[in-house]
């Protein structure tokens, strides 16, 4: 990297939170211009604090910070801009009811009067130069996902950004979505500046990166050139030790295999009138992992609340199939069900939502005040004692390697990695018979993934219906037995996990048709 220019240069930076909880401790780490880099990092290895460190959200506690040979202090996001530092996060921060024109433009002070249309000429020859495609006069709301992302980039280059970072990019794009990204990404790359993304897809670092920085416990360890290293040696530095990266797929035992959850013509809405999920009807079996696809707002979320309890249900039915080799199955219907009523009708059903603090877990309570949230029933589980709370918290803390100072530490204070550990092991706890995860291993490193997909074909293996809401298509593919592929709330199809292809499934979710009932 002798030929190429320094743009930001970090040393010995730390960065220490209350409870002394160190995220960074003396970490150097150099950013080329006309290259990307790749952070990676377990759960807790402090990627996120070292590079909001970077962007002005948070001040190091110890540490220098160069932009282009310059020593600099950053001490607020206002600041970074200053030095054309811009970090697009996963959370957008866009007002929905504005065009993406104003969004870009937004809190900016220009020299003499506004002029909206100047604006988005600017705007047009950012995205002219770069392969972006964006409306300037369209309206957030009516935005994709990948849409929205690209306002946020559009909204840094605009802000004269040339240093650029990106929290788990890739998140919620299809395939298609993430392969246009990451062809403006190289074009921004060409032109000289300097990009970052942290991320957890190892094949998407091979594909885009052409650096790999890693940490591991807050210190950096090392780095590598991608086109001279591999997803094993990526994970090994990460994790200090060696780590398969198959995930096993057992198959279904068909003499086992029995009709668990039959949903029919399900239909919800929003509060405001707007149909969520429209005419879905598919079957979960046991001894199954049945994957759920789709682009994000795709109705992935009303679907497993509509099945927990948790979401009013327009018309359709949900059965609950409890025995079905006799004449006549033997069904509850789930419909006007609350949790609460669910339980008490001997359905032991287990959810993992997507709002993991908000629905999931109570923030300042600590993680064995958490496991007592659940009522545990006898079963089959990873987790062998179930009677004593603190006793759980222990367990699940040890088996899923969850980094926290003790059991009495209040979630709030844990990563959002460590967060998502505790609510997976103490929904498996419970010994569920019908288990229903959204984005289980959203924000996880590579090591917990793959622990996670582990539980998952245990819970299948023990005979319970899992039903897995995912958003990336190669875990999806490799993971499930069959997966649903939803659009627009409705069913575009269902494939079968073993002979489906990517593309296929990236196609479905954008597009209706294709893909057998099954």
């Amino acid at each position: 990297m002798e030929d190429k220019q320094v743009a930001v240069r970090m040393r010995g930076i730390t960065k220490e939170f209350p409870g002394k909880v160190v995220a960074n401790k003396d970490v150097d780490l150099d950013v080329y211009r006309g290259e990307i880099l790749a952070l990676l990092g377990e759960n807790g290895s402090g990627k996120t604090t070292l590079m909001n460190m970077l962007s002005g959200i948070y001040f190091p506690d110890a540490g220098t910070i160069e932009i282009d040979g310059k020593q600099v202090v950053i001490d607020s996001p206002r600041t970074a801009f200053d030095y054309g530092i811009g970090m697009i996060h996963q959370h957008f921060k866009l007002v929905n009811v504005f065009t993406a024109a104003e969004n870009i433009v937004l809190g900016l002070k220009e020299k003499g009067p506004f002029d909206l249309q100047a604006s988005a000429q600017r705007i047009k020859a950012i995205c002219d130069a770069y392969g972006f495609d964006v409306n300037p006069n369209q309206k957030v709301y009516d935005m994709s996902v990948s849409q929205k992302q690209t306002v946020e980039i559009v909204k840094m280059l605009y802000r004269g950004a040339d240093i650029l970072i990106l929290d788990e990019p890739t998140a919620v794009l299809t395939p298609q979505e993430t392969d246009k990204l990451f062809a403006v990404l190289r074009n921004m790359r060409d032109d000289g500046k300097a990009v970052i993304i942290i991320t957890h897809k190892l094949h998407e670092v091979q594909d885009i990166s052409d650096r790999v920085a890693v940490l591991r416990k807050g210190e950096y360890v090392g780095e590598m050139v991608t086109a001279d290293t591999t997803p094993e040696e990526m994970t090994t530095m990460m994790v200090g030790h060696q780590v398969s990266l198959n995930i096993d797929r057992p198959p279904v035992e068909e003499d086992y295999r029995m009709e668990r959850i039959r949903v029919k013509n399900l239909t919800v809405k929003s509060h405001d009138g707007v149909t969520r999920l429209d005419d879905v009807s598919f079957t979960a079996y046991t001894g199954e992992i049945l994957g759920i696809a789709g682009i994000s707002g795709s109705g992935q979320k009303e679907l497993l609340e509509a099945i927990a309890g948790l979401q009013p249900v327009e018309s359709g039915s949900i059965e609950y199939v409890i025995d079905a080799t006799g004449e006549v199955d033997e069904v509850e219907q789930l419909i006007g069900m609350d949790p609460i009523k669910i339980a008490q009708m001997g359905v032991v059903l287990s959810f993992v939502p997507e709002d993991r603090l908000g629905m999931g877990l109570v923030a300042n309570m600590d993680i064995t005040d958490n496991m007592m949230l659940r009522s545990f029933r006898n079963g089959a589980s990873p987790f062998t004692d179930r009677d004593n709370p603190r006793h759980l918290a222990e367990l699940v803390v040890d088996e899923l390697e969850v980094n926290t100072p003790s059991v009495t530490t209040p979630v709030r204070r844990l990563s959002g990695g460590n967060v998502q550990k505790v609510l997976v092991g103490r929904e498996i706890a419970a010994a569920p018979t019908v288990l229903l995860s959204a984005y289980a291993v959203r924000g996880l490193d590579v090591n917990s993934s793959y622990l996670i997909y582990d539980l998952l074909n245990r819970q299948k293996g023990n005979g319970v219906a899992v039903v897995y809401v995912g958003e990336d298509l190669d875990v999806l593919l490799e993971l499930c037995d069959r997966i649903l592929v939803l659009c627009g709330g409705k069913v575009s199809g269902i494939v079968d996990g073993r002979t489906t292809t990517k593309n296929e499934v990236g196609l479905m979710m954008t597009k209706l048709g294709g893909g057998e009932q099954q």
